[in-house]
């Protein structure tokens, strides 16, 4: 919120104090596109939450009664999937969409990302006992059957609870969460009727059994590993699978004549393989009838409609800002003249070039034509792009040193950078674990603090960064040989590591901040003899970091025991911090620090922190980002070291693996964030051989009492009391300064303009059965033809 099957992480197994059920959930990375997601929502409650979307959906909603019947929608993914299992670790957003459209979905999302019943499968689902244990009552509906023809029943419950319990092995499950609480499940007063008994409090049993397999795939480990990978022999949705051709990237989906609920509008629906970077030209090319799309895409696509509005043709419109436009009446006489010159070889290669000019000219121009005919709809993704900080080793294994990164960035700033372009809402989320308009969102980012270059400056001296560090050697440093041996062993060793973790051998993608910048301002002056170290004072009490962990600590406190609320209203005041909770109490950075552009330095060492970014096409606005937060740690002192890598090996070769110290990546939005969220920020455990099981908690920062409050929103079943304990976990998540969420990301699709009930769907879940192409009276063509 993006690579397709991207690393899961190192999964919990075994049991030790705190152990925890395998709950995995793809990795959303790169702005080209969220890895492949179910999406999520905060709590379940019927009453409506303060607060709405930031931004409403945009999918051309249409009654059923003006969408034409029949015709067959083409729609971009990014590629087509390695399994139809959605339990299984190499399962990716196509294998989603099939899934959303072909298979059983108990509760789907509405357009504030809430779970609720879906009527096509379920006349009701409610817990009908909580003593002495919890059981949830499942009533079908009885018009409910698989595409053979069998009911879908208890049996098909039970075959997926025990495939997904964690109990047998044999199993090659990727997640568990929720299944393993299950103690029994049985039938009901008749056929129609499935009681699910749970040994332990569960909150989130909503997010159980969507998607529903048939027993037939889940009814062993046998089938359950294989038989669901290339096919779907037996499906239950509006659409069923009829084949994949993996030689033209299609995948097709036809409608299912035994289905009972709304039939589907089209005849059938292709999902058709396109890499992001090849959208536009398949666009241009009349091969697609929806898909998401990059910025650049949207850009070209609006070009193209006020080419139309103002009534120019293609031909017009590459004259006016297309591949020739640039070329003067000047410019083309002396052209002519060369290619008709005396000298026959220069002659022959000015040819070739107006020739080719002239076929770039013609086909920007029929390209103008084509995406004339289509409209982006946008809206915002449900997933988040955050920066990552590493808190394993180095510098970031330091919290001061982390919080004072997320003070030095201006999150509004990287914001509005990305979103106001695009004409949407550009306020950064407030929240690790809801997005606005989720009835469990909360900003509680004033945990951390907003922007403060002065905190910046007074965490890092307090942590022992100061300007002229890096020139300082370590107290009790020995003399003479020895000590320039050492030091020079450890330097050694030290370049022979970087140069080991290195992608390329070159410099090529590779820099310094602050090296060979365009625009790099001058060192500060001296100040005395000996430079900045000798001039400056800075002020770091001993024991700051214990005053300014107790007060942070203390401020997420408040939030556990209530003690805003006990408060009282009248005696409310404006939050804005904590004082001395970011920076110890009276260290705030001196006049007399340096200059931005004197880096900083402990020890002899300097503050350099290495920052991965995906080198590929579709990453352009991550790059981009990640220059501006370059700026903004340079003007603190923090230098940066970027290393570009390409697409496939950024997560599994770098995030996953924690080879990096900054890196920035998205995460989906969780309607059930106890059970989605928690392996992404529990507290990482050691393994037996000396490594770290982080789950997929990249960033390795963590705590007890966060995995504590995780555990206690599992576990209740007081709606209102799991959002608060959620509340306070997210607190925490900020104090800890792991990771900061800087945007909510686009979601910019591009749709022929008559295709309806699709587009940008924000939280929702697609209604398959409600897409199609608006009548004929405003489309060109008939559904046969498209």
């Amino acid at each position: 919120m993006s690579q397709v099957g991207a690393p899961q992480g190192r999964t919990w197994a075994g049991s030790s104090r705190s152990p925890r059920s395998r709950t995995l959930r793809s990795v959303a990375t790169l702005t080209s596109a969220v890895l492949a997601v179910t999406v999520l929502a905060g709590c379940s409650s019927d009453e409506d939450a303060d607060g709405a979307p930031a931004a409403a959906q945009d999918n051309a909603p249409t009654a059923r009664s003006l969408v034409d019947d029949g015709g067959t929608l083409r729609w971009a993914v990014d590629a087509l999937p390695a399994t139809f299992n959605a339990f299984q670790a190499d399962a990716d957003a196509t294998t989603n969409r099939v899934a959303g459209a072909a298979l059983p979905a108990l509760h789907t999302l509405d357009e504030r990302g809430r779970p609720r019943l879906n009527p096509d499968y379920l006349e009701t689902a409610e817990v009908v006992e909580t003593e002495p244990r919890q059981v949830v009552l499942y009533k079908l509906n009885q018009q409910a059957v698989w595409s053979d023809g069998r009911e879908i029943g208890a049996a098909d419950f039970v075959a997926q609870w025990r495939a997904l319990s964690g109990r047998d092995t044999a199993y090659w499950t990727a997640r568990n969460a929720g299944y393993e609480r299950i103690e029994k499940i049985e039938k009901g007063k008749n056929d129609l009727e499935v009681r699910v008994t749970f040994a332990k409090p569960y909150a989130d049993w909503r997010s159980l059994f969507t998607p529903l397999y048939p027993k037939q795939v889940m009814g062993s480990p046998n089938s359950f590993n294989d038989g669901a990978r290339t096919t779907l022999k037996v499906t239950a949705g509006p659409f069923l699978l009829r084949g994949v051709d993996r030689k033209t990237g299609d995948l097709t989906l036809t409608r299912n004549p035994r289905w009972w609920g709304r039939p589907a509008k089209l005849d059938s629906l292709v999902l058709r393989a396109v890499p992001r970077a090849d959208r536009e030209a398949a666009l241009a090319g009349g091969k697609l009838d929806l898909a998401e799309i990059d910025r650049s895409t949207a850009e070209r696509i609006a070009l193209a409609l006020k080419d139309a509005d103002a009534g120019r043709s293609g031909a017009q419109a590459a004259q006016l800002h297309g591949p020739g436009s640039a070329i003067t009446p000047g410019k083309a006489l002396g052209s002519w003249a060369l290619a008709h010159g005396a000298d026959e070889e220069l002659a022959s290669e000015v040819k070739a070039a107006r020739a080719e000019n002239k076929a770039a000219a013609a086909r920007y121009a029929a390209a103008q034509d084509a995406l004339a005919g289509y409209v982006v709809r946008k809206s915002l993704e449900p997933a988040y792009t955050q920066l990552s900080l590493n808190g394993e080793s180095g510098p970031l294994a330091d919290e001061r040193v982390r919080r004072a990164v997320a003070r030095a960035i201006d999150r509004r700033e990287l914001a509005e950078s990305v979103l106001k372009p695009l004409g949407l809402p550009s306020d950064p989320p407030g929240s690790h674990l809801a997005l606005a308009g989720q009835a469990a969102y909360a900003d509680s980012s004033d945990a951390l603090g907003d922007q403060d270059t002065k905190e910046a400056r007074a965490l890092l001296a307090d942590a022992g960064w100061v300007p002229g560090g890096a020139r300082k050697k370590p107290a009790g440093t020995k003399a003479g040989s020895e000590a320039g041996t050492k030091a020079k062993t450890a330097e050694e060793a030290d370049s022979k590591k970087k140069a080991e973790k290195s992608d390329t051998a070159s410099d090529d993608g590779l820099y310094i901040v602050g090296d060979d910048k365009p625009g790099e301002r001058p060192a500060a002056p001296r100040i005395g003899p000996g430079g900045p170290e000798t001039g400056t004072r800075v002020l770091a009490p001993a024991p700051a970091a214990a005053r300014q962990s107790a007060a942070l600590l203390a401020r997420a406190e408040a939030l556990d025991t209530g003690a805003r609320a006990a408060a009282g209203p009248g005696n409310a005041k404006p939050d804005k911090g904590v004082a001395g909770a970011y920076a110890p109490l009276g260290s705030a950075a001196p006049a007399a620090v340096p200059a931005a552009s004197q880096a900083l330095g402990k020890d002899g060492k300097a503050l350099s922190l290495r920052f991965v970014l995906p080198s590929g096409p579709g990453s352009e606005t991550l790059r981009s980002v990640g220059d501006r937060i370059v700026r903004m740690l340079d003007a603190v002192g923090i230098r940066t070291e970027i290393t570009k890598v390409s697409d496939e090996s950024f997560f599994k070769d770098h995030i996953a693996s924690g080879d990096y110290d900054l890196a920035l990546y998205s995460w989906p939005a969780s309607a059930f964030p106890a059970t989605d969220a928690r392996p992404i920020f529990a507290k990482p455990e050691p393994a037996s051989d000396g490594s770290l099981l982080v789950e997929q908690n990249y960033s390795r920062v963590g705590t007890d009492r966060i995995d504590q409050l995780f555990d206690q929103a599992a576990g209740t079943l007081d709606e209102e009391e799991a959002g608060d304990l959620i509340r306070q976990a997210d607190a925490r998540i900020w104090a800890a300064a792991g990771s900061i969420p800087l945007y909510q990301r686009p979601q910019l699709v591009a749709a022929r303009q008559d295709v309806v009930n699709a587009g940008a769907w924000g939280f929702a879940a697609p209604q398959y059965q409600d897409i199609g192409f608006k009548k004929s009276e405003t489309t060109k063509g008939s559904p046969s033809n498209r």
